[in-house]
């Protein structure tokens, strides 16, 4: 290559070429060729330079554990070092074969001497360098002193939590962490929306850049410190450059900031805030932009590319113990503490709680607890104590007070050793009395069982077991019987339930079921005829057993049945319910084993599923939950609950009205003055057309039909005033569960008589069955005062539970609660006057 050339080369592709061509030509003619192999050492640091390199051909590179710069043909090597004479920072090396020119430090001096201006000529640039790198060290210092007060450090942590909503949340930051367009995370207080946009920030590309969270209650409302002002201060728009800017609370944003935010979001673009009025130009937004907010922003909400929903604890229970431990390993290396564990109770008393304040309110009970062991330890279920939620407050789980309770419902006796290996046989002996033994009540111990017994005994029950009876109800075991010899016969043949149909008509289905049946009652007197009764009980039977044929599990039992009717309202007054952790079903259970049935797990049973396809997590009152304890053999969480509460607490909480249901209560009521007709007619002093059967029949739907005549006429006065008064209608059907506690105790009160009369009668009358003489044998009969006074005390303590329930339900005093306890009270008094007297 010619001198020439070279100097070409040096003008057009090296920084020399701010010296005139001839300063370059005696350069050139004392270059000379230095041809190097990959990997070779070209300049040693901290050594003196040997001379003035000038890459022609390859690549060369610094050491990377001094910066890693890169160089390419036409750089120029050790210049600066020979002017200012000091030793060389870099060590050089060459990536590929390369080839450089070189001349040695001693011309290089004697050309510098020989001719000032190359020195000159650089001095200048290095002073025009210290120049610009002086302004650019002041604008950023600026700049830092803009952000500095906003700055966010690091990322606190990662999405923690193996559940299906962390790792949904994990692929949403990762996704928003691939693009710089706008992104809202919204969600509760206490769920760490600024440590996920932390995340999207330093999993990005731009993870270098600085990332500030602005609180927008606290920016000006003309908005200088955020946009700018023109030809003035930066803004933190302008100071961030494409860095990250996280906006916490855009709907506290001031009313005349909330465009401009809107155009930003929209557009990119913001107008720095004008001198004396002037409009400034518009400016383009390099920031990429994230808004935290616990509310909905219906005026930003369209300038928004992506949002984010932050799921709230109570959903994500599954992640609850991951959580736990996390925080505890925090905890253990501050305090420099043994190892802290937690117990599995303890996670499920955390995870039945909903937590309002999400993760906020966890770190703080988990703070707690850890605080309570002096070195390390075990945190147990006493030590972690989250506050209850309505749903739990008042109770007492009587499974975890008495394990004894608890193995013996989760044993083979209850219910099936005792429905297959005593009720089954029972049944089909008291069945046979009724049929062929004597036909009055007072020579027939089934028919006094029936009626004297079981009746007292199954509304006392109530308010105690509730639903209890249906466990080991003989209907639905001849039921299951069926079902099992239809699925040996014809496997695969049962049909799932029209739920829709059957909520919708299987509760008036019972109910006017429930209504021929006492009918049939009164007009037939099947108290006191057997074989009458035995077909009550045969006709209810086979209503169990054609529906099972038909229906998987217990169909009738959970919408048809009458009996069961009855026994899921009277429930609800139930002092026990039972129940499940809704944060450990959600949390731990993938199987739904209770609900679904399943394969033994873990401490779980084999079982076929809830026979009323009710999941214990999901029940809000006692109507659909027969105890029979399927779900807690089944469940390998523990979670189910048999719990002590308030009686009749659902009936102001969780419960769901239904009009068949108040329906079906009123005729409850209506069976007591039914079953009163002869008093009735004896203290009215009347003689009602009873002489044949239709008219018999016509009367007795009359008197069922009567007392609810007094509340509805009632409600029917005040619905047509608040109507004329363009009010909005009342919740009838809820208010009327008021009168709940009443029903019950009218019917109680009605049997009392028989209970405490006949049933005392049982041991001559079970021998006169087989026709034996029972006259020498004892029997335990009340005297008509007693009975009239416990008669009269069931009445009282019914009317007063059904004013209390009547507030509860309410909420607050006024015209609608006094009115229907004033039913109440006249209702009442109608009872009193035809039980026991005055």
């Amino acid at each position: 290559m010619t001198v020439s050339d070279r100097v070409i080369f040096l003008q057009e592709r090296t920084p020399l070429s701010l010296l005139p061509a001839t300063t370059l030509a005696p350069l050139a003619r004392r270059l000379r060729t230095v041809t190097l192999e990959a990997g070779e050492t070209v300049i040693e640091a901290e050594q003196e330079p040997q001379g003035l390199y000038v890459l022609w051909q390859g690549r060369l590179e610094t050491d990377a554990e001094l910066g890693g710069l890169s160089f390419l043909p036409g750089a120029v090597l050790n210049l600066e070092a020979l002017l200012l004479e000091q030793p060389v920072e870099q060590t050089v090396r060459t990536i590929t074969d390369s080839t450089l020119w070189f001349v040695d430090r001693a011309q290089f001096q004697a050309l510098v001497e020989q001719y000032p201006g190359i020195l000159q000529t650089f001095t200048r640039q290095l002073v025009d360098a210290v120049k610009r790198l002086s302004f650019q060290f002041d604008r950023e210092q600026e700049r830092q002193g803009i952000l500095r007060p906003y700055l966010v450090a690091k990322a606190k942590r990662g999405v923690i939590g193996r559940s299906r909503y962390g790792d949904r949340l994990r692929a949403e930051i990762r996704s928003a962490a691939s693009h710089r367009k706008s992104v809202l995370i919204f969600g509760e207080p206490g769920l760490e929306k600024d440590n996920l946009a932390a995340l999207i920030h330093f999993g990005s590309t731009q993870r270098r850049l600085p990332i500030i969270k602005v609180d927008c209650g606290q920016l000006q409302a003309s908005g200088a410190d955020l946009f700018g002002r023109s030809g003035g201060r930066l803004g933190l728009l302008g100071a961030l450059g494409q860095g990250t800017l996280v906006l916490n609370n855009p709907n506290e944003l001031d009313a005349d900031l909330v465009e401009p935010v809107a155009q930003l979001l929209k557009t990119g673009q913001y107008r720095p805030v004008g001198r004396n009025g002037e409009t400034a130009p518009l400016v383009t937004a390099e920031a990429r932009i994230i808004l935290l907010s616990e509310k909905g922003l219906p005026v930003l909400g369209d300038a928004i590319d992506e949002t984010i929903k932050v799921p709230p604890l109570r959903v994500r229970k599954a992640d609850i113990e991951d959580w736990v431990n996390y925080y505890l390993s925090l905890i253990r290396r501050r305090r420099g503490t043994g190892r802290i564990s937690v117990t599995p109770e303890a996670i499920r008393r955390l995870q039945s709680y909903d937590f309002p304040n999400n993760l906020r309110e966890l770190e703080n009970l988990v703070e707690r607890a850890a605080a309570q062991l002096a070195g390390g330890g075990l945190i147990t279920e006493e030590i972690i104590w989250p506050a209850q939620s309505k749903k739990k407050q008042l109770r007492l789980n009587l499974l975890n007070r008495y394990p004894d309770l608890r193995r013996f419902l989760r044993s083979p006796w209850w219910p099936d050793r005792i429905n297959y290996g005593i009720t089954l046989w029972l049944f089909a002996v008291v069945v046979a009395v009724l049929w062929f033994g004597p036909q009055q009540r007072h020579e027939n111990v089934a028919l006094t069982v029936f009626w004297a017994w079981w009746w007292p005994l199954v509304l006392l029950g109530f308010p105690f077991v509730g639903r209890l009876w249906c466990a080991v109800c003989p209907f639905m075991i001849y039921g299951e019987v069926t079902q099992w010899v239809s699925e040996k016969l014809f496997p695969g043949r049962l049909k799932r339930w029209p739920r829709q149909a059957a909520d919708r008509w299987g509760a008036w289905f019972l109910f006017a079921l429930f209504t021929l049946i006492l009918i049939w009652e009164e007009v037939w007197n099947l108290e006191d005829a057997a074989y009458l009764s035995a077909c009550l009980l045969l006709l209810i039977t086979a209503g169990a057993m054609i529906f099972s044929a038909l229906f998987e599990r217990r169909f009738w039992c959970r919408y048809l049945c009458p009996i069961g009717g009855m026994n899921g309202l009277f429930a609800k007054l139930s002092i026990t319910e039972l129940r499940a952790q809704q944060g450990t079903c959600s949390a731990e259970c993938t199987t739904y084993q209770c609900y679904k049935g399943g394969p033994e797990k873990g401490e779980g049973q084999a079982t076929n599923g809830c026979p009323l396809y009710s999941h214990p997590a999901q029940l809000v009152d006692n109507r659909d939950c027969v105890l029979c304890m399927t779900c807690l053999k089944a469940c390998p969480h523990r979670s189910v609950e048999l719990n002590l509460r308030p009686p009749g607490i659902e009936l102001w909480t969780t419960h769901r009205p239904r009009a068949a249901e108040v329906a079906l209560m009123f005729l409850l009521l209506g069976a007591v003055y039914l079953h009163r007709l002869p008093e009735l007619e004896e203290r009215l002093n009347i003689n009602l057309p009873i002489d044949t059967v239709v008219s018999h029949s016509l009367v007795s739907l009359g008197i069922l039909a009567l007392p609810a005549l007094l509340p509805l006429s009632v409600e029917a006065g005040q619905w047509i005033w608040r109507k004329t008064q363009g009010l909005s209608p009342r919740p009838v059907v809820r208010m009327a569960y008021g009168y709940l506690p009443l029903v019950w105790a009218a019917n109680l009160a009605h049997y009392l008589r028989l209970g405490l009369g006949e049933g005392g009668r049982i041991l001559p009358v079970s021998l006169a069955t087989f026709g034996a003489s029972g006259a020498n044998l004892p029997v335990w009969v009340a005297h008509p005062a007693v009975v009239a006074f416990l008669q009269g005390v069931t009445l009282l303590l019914g009317m007063g539970l059904s004013v209390w329930l009547t507030a509860k339900i309410c909420r607050q005093s006024g015209p609608q609660r006094w009115i229907q306890n004033a039913c109440t009270g006249l209702l009442g008094l109608s009872l009193w006057w035809l039980i026991p007297g005055f």
